[in-house]
């Protein structure tokens, strides 16, 4: 069962496996990925060469799949349920890219709780997340599995 949430600053024991967010989109630009480019190092054709890409199945210029990938990480902020919560990103499982994003698409994330646990350090607990980048069509393109560190309900003194 799906249950959209949107509370900020959720602390651990304030979340559970099944809640759903939905952030906020965002339309990708030819200047964020000429910016990627520049700050990543990346400069491979398929990013920044208009006559390759022209030549290619997809013909225009492509996101960075890892600027896709910190976009979404910025989309899951803005909704606001990790504000002073989160405490780390623990890695990153199943990472997947399903389809092209092209200057002029807009992405939104939906981000899904599938796994809670505690850990052996008090204070802190580990929240796994589904996370689905889809563009303006309804199109999945890019999933993936993202554990994360979270604080727990402080204990009230007695």
């Amino acid at each position: 069962m799906e249950n959209v949430v949107s509370t900020r600053g959720r602390y651990f024991e304030e979340l559970e496996v099944g809640d759903v967010f939905i952030s906020p989109s965002r339309t990708i630009t030819r200047a964020d990925i000429v910016n990627f480019a520049c700050m990543s190092g990346d400069f491979n054709a398929p990013h920044v060469d208009d006559e390759f890409c022209r030549r290619q199945p997809y013909g225009e210029v492509l996101a960075h799949g890892w600027m896709v990938f910190g976009i979404a990480a910025g989309l899951t902020y803005q909704t606001g349920f990790q504000h002073d919560r989160v405490v780390a990103m623990l890695g990153l499982d199943s990472w997947q890219i399903f389809h092209p994003v092209k200057c002029g698409d807009t992405l939104h994330v939906k981000i899904r709780i599938v796994s809670k646990k505690t850990t052996s350090k008090p204070g802190f607990g580990v929240i796994q997340f589904a996370r689905d980048v889809i563009n303006q069509r309804g199109e999945i393109v890019q999933s993936m599995l993202v554990p994360n560190m979270f604080l727990r309900r402080p204990v009230e003194a007695a």
